[in-house]
């Protein structure tokens, strides 16, 4: 197993790998065993790709380089990839699920139920604080709480749990090298000590525009709802909220001044349909209906 998710890390950092192409090749080729041993026209014709692609792929393969910083990667951070046992089954379930975790802390927190995505915007009113009340007592009752350790919102959700002895996960748009925003380091740092900190992108990447609505699909797929805190009417939290959606997770939202612009995308958000948050009750009121349903 071990040697298999070393190849799986590896083929996942060749050039002209996607998520989707990585999905395929473990379909027909389970242990990666062809793979390795084919050459480049044989990559081509059996994956149906262009020869300059399976060139790159054949190339990066036997790549010694490469290879060593694998490893050298994988001695480093606790990996998880798509078939290993501390992969979230939850996780499992989405659309376009990362093949490769990297990770740092206590990865059985990946294992642990329930949890909750909280979210929202990078520039929050003075009320704020005060409505993330509303997760306090999920936190005492052991729920994870999962957010993505931006400015704003996602701290605060981070803070929150760290400071009352609760676990959480920060999901990361780049890696571990190169921690974005920049004064969140003492906060990555402790979230690491006491939480667990996932990025399905290698150690050395640093952050990419596109990246942040990639890991966004993770911040969501990760738990069984999402909430937002506070909300522009046009922002990347809505983003994660179209992607919870999309993965038939429950989306919450909390109200608030009409009139403040934070406000309103939470608005807009429960006219649509989601479900309005008052109270922690009516979070585990929905928890408890899906328990039921399964």
């Amino acid at each position: 197993m071990e040697l298999l998710k070393a190849k799986i890390v590896h083929l996942s950092r060749c050039r002209s790998i996607t998520r989707s192409l990585l999905r395929n090749i473990l379909q027909l080729d389970p242990s990666l065993n062809k793979t390795y041993q084919s050459s480049a026209s044989q990559l081509s014709g059996w994956l149906h790709i262009s020869l300059k692609k399976a060139e790159y792929i054949y190339s990066d393969l036997h790549n010694v380089g490469l290879q060593k910083q694998v490893i050298k990667d994988m001695q480093l951070y606790q990996t998880v990839t798509i078939v290993d046992e501390y992969y979230p089954p939850m996780l499992n379930t989405i659309k376009d699920a990362p093949i490769v975790l990297y990770t740092l802390g206590d990865v059985d927190i990946l294992k642990k139920l329930p949890s909750l995505s909280v979210i929202g915007t990078r520039n929050p009113t003075s009320q704020a604080q005060r409505k993330m009340a509303v997760i306090l007592p999920l936190i005492q009752q052991g729920w994870v709480i999962v957010s993505g350790m931006a400015r704003g919102i996602d701290s605060f959700a981070h803070q929150m749990a760290l400071y009352h002895n609760g676990k959480t996960i920060a999901v990361l748009g780049g890696g571990f090298h190169h921690i974005y925003p920049s004064e969140h380091l003492p906060l990555f740092h402790e979230i690491t000590q006491k939480g667990l900190v996932i990025t399905e992108y290698p150690p050395d990447q640093p952050p990419k525009r596109h990246q942040f609505p990639e890991r966004n699909r993770i911040i969501s797929g990760l738990t069984m709802g999402t909430l937002v805190i506070e909300a522009m009417e046009r922002s990347g939290t809505l983003i994660t909220v179209d992607q919870a959606l999309d993965q038939g997770r429950e989306v919450f939202a909390i109200p608030g001044n009409p009139w403040v612009q934070q406000t309103k995308g939470c608005h807009q958000m429960i006219q649509d349909g989601a479900k309005l948050v008052q109270e922690t009750k009516d979070i585990t009121i929905e928890y408890e209906g899906i328990l039921l349903e399964n």
